[in-house]
């Protein structure tokens, strides 16, 4: 007996079962591009945003994260066009890019742990009906049966919950596998928006300093020419 005759013989709860699998191979698909698009060498990204940002070309960080279609790229270029605009407006912006890049990684996932759940159940459904339907025949021939028949309707019933389990194992591996995923990109884009966060207030944080040295570096000149007009007395 082939996959076909088993599929058939398993009635008509087979048939949810069958789109029930059919989604969580496209999903399977459709989530493993997306993750793969998503991912990049985050420490040689911020290395070379570093590098254009210290020479303060602000436009060409611009530039930079636009070339790269990833999460951190894009909350980032979110971030720099509001930079102007002051420190919390950056934040919110960058907070309200960095909800909407975890929409979209988790997007689908709900549908793959319904999946896990309602597989099974669907083909202890198939099951359950099966078995109702064999004590039905019990009862029509009046205990007249033989036991090769009823045990060939016991395992026929039993094909949902077979091919429900097949569906449900599957479903509920993938769904832990992309939750993983997506927990992993989550914590580099909240590590990557603070370093960037940081990176903005280091301009204004560097320009105090520098005014500091020149004070010290005059006065320092100063005491050096009082020192010399005291040894020339």
């Amino acid at each position: 007996m082939n996959l076909l005759d088993m599929f058939l013989k398993g009635g008509i709860i087979m048939y949810p079962i069958l789109l029930c699998s059919i989604v969580v191979v496209y999903i399977t698909i459709e989530r493993v591009l997306v993750l793969r698009k998503a991912q990049m060498d985050v420490g040689q990204f911020m290395m070379k945003l570093k590098s254009i940002f210290h020479h303060g070309d602000l436009k060409g960080v611009l530039t930079f994260c636009s070339q790269k279609d990833a999460p951190i790229a894009n909350i980032i270029r979110v971030g720099i066009v509001k930079h102007d605009q002051g420190a919390e407006k950056v934040r919110e912006a960058v907070e309200d890019a960095g909800r909407a890049e975890v929409y979209h990684l988790e997007k689908h996932l709900a549908i793959l742990a319904s999946i896990a759940g309602i597989g099974p159940m669907l083909g202890f459904l198939g099951t359950v009906t099966g078995m109702v339907s064999a004590f039905r025949t019990i009862e029509t021939l009046a205990g007249s049966v033989n036991p090769g028949d009823l045990a060939g309707g016991v395992w026929e019933a039993l094909l949902t919950t077979v091919f429900g389990l097949v569906v449900g194992i599957p479903a509920y591996a993938l769904y832990n596998y992309f939750v993983s995923r997506v927990a992993r990109f989550v914590y580099e884009m909240e590590v990557t928006t603070t370093e960037f966060l940081d990176l903005l207030q280091q301009p204004e944080s560097r320009s105090a300093p520098a005014k500091v040295h020149d004070d010290q570096a005059s006065s320092s000149s100063l005491v050096l020419e009082d020192d010399a007009y005291f040894r020339k007395k």
